[in-house]
């Protein structure tokens, strides 16, 4: 069944308007037709069932016959941050990736070896987008502007706080400190790690140091096994 990402959808209305855009696609380019049964996202938890009322391609009305709320709703919250990879297509590969593991929040850091400084929001949203829309995944995660490692130490968080990197120094296992069912935020640093001074205040803001295992991993990489263990060790 067809999936459309409608985060504007009123779950009261029994009725919704597809933009024109989704409203092409529908109709020029997947052929659908009055009677047509389609899914519905809103980002929010709400997954919809909605049959083709009326099929236009500037303008399609769908009527709703179903709602669920809180859909595939998960038992923690993982917020990710992480620098930008020079090769901008590494990063948008752990945004794909991770969405279909399951995350919720993405900050994009900026520390002192970073390589790349800024990053296009809004095309890195679209790829979020069509890895929800590709693994029915009712949670839009939310991806915040790029921002100084400093600013996000500063910023508070209510929950577990944890740093990857690759200095010496005592680390720990996930698996050993991670609070099941809760909320945790990790930072992955640049490919060039983090500065020794960079760990040292995020360790006195509160973050511990954990390893991802001996091999030496990409960012995007280190990025995405936090975000698996996370997701694994909730689900035992």
């Amino acid at each position: 069944m067809h999936l459309f990402y409608t985060p504007d959808i009123d779950p009261s209305h029994p009725q919704y308007f597809l933009n024109e855009e989704e409203s092409k696609h529908a109709i020029r380019v997947l052929r659908l037709e009055a009677g047509s049964l389609v899914q519905l996202i809103d980002g929010r938890g709400g997954l919809y069932d909605a049959l083709i009322q009326d099929p236009h391609p500037k303008r399609t009305i769908l009527k709703i016959t179903a709602v669920k709320t809180e859909f595939d709703k998960r038992n923690h919250y993982l917020h990710v941050a992480v620098a930008p990879t020079k090769n901008i297509e590494r990063l948008e590969w752990f945004l794909e990736k991770a969405t279909e593991i399951g995350i919720d929040e993405v900050s994009l850091i900026i520390a002192q070896r970073s390589e790349r400084k800024e990053a296009k929001v809004d095309r890195l949203n679209k790829i979020i987008t069509a890895a929800i829309k590709q693994s029915l995944k009712a949670y839009h995660p939310v991806l915040n502007e790029p921002l100084t490692l400093n600013q996000l130490l500063d910023k508070p968080f209510d929950g577990q706080k944890f740093i990857a990197h690759c200095e010496p120094g005592e680390k720990y296992k996930l698996k050993d400190e991670l609070s099941l069912h809760g909320r945790c935020l990790i930072l992955i640093g640049p490919e060039g790690d983090f500065a020794p001074a960079e760990i040292d205040k995020a360790l006195q803001s509160g973050f511990k140091p954990i390893t991802l295992g001996t091999s030496r991993l990409r960012t995007e990489t280190a990025a995405l096994e936090a975000c698996f263990e996370v997701n694994f060790l909730n689900r035992l």
